[in-house]
């Protein structure tokens, strides 16, 4: 697992965040739901990552 990789998922994962604390912050349900959803796809591709650096 190349480190470009690891850095994008955790890119995505921060976007999430970021999306959903303006979502919060602003009262978009929409922005809040599709930030929840980034995030959620960000921890799941790490997961990934660590299950790989495992085999190796």
């Amino acid at each position: 697992m190349g480190l470009d990789d690891k850095a994008k998922h955790k890119a995505e994962e921060l976007k999430g965040k970021a999306k959903e604390a303006t979502g919060k912050v602003t009262d978009d349900e929409d922005l809040e739901a599709e930030g929840k959803v980034d995030k959620a796809k960000g921890d799941v591709k790490q997961a990934g990552d660590k299950v790989k650096d495992a085999f190796d």
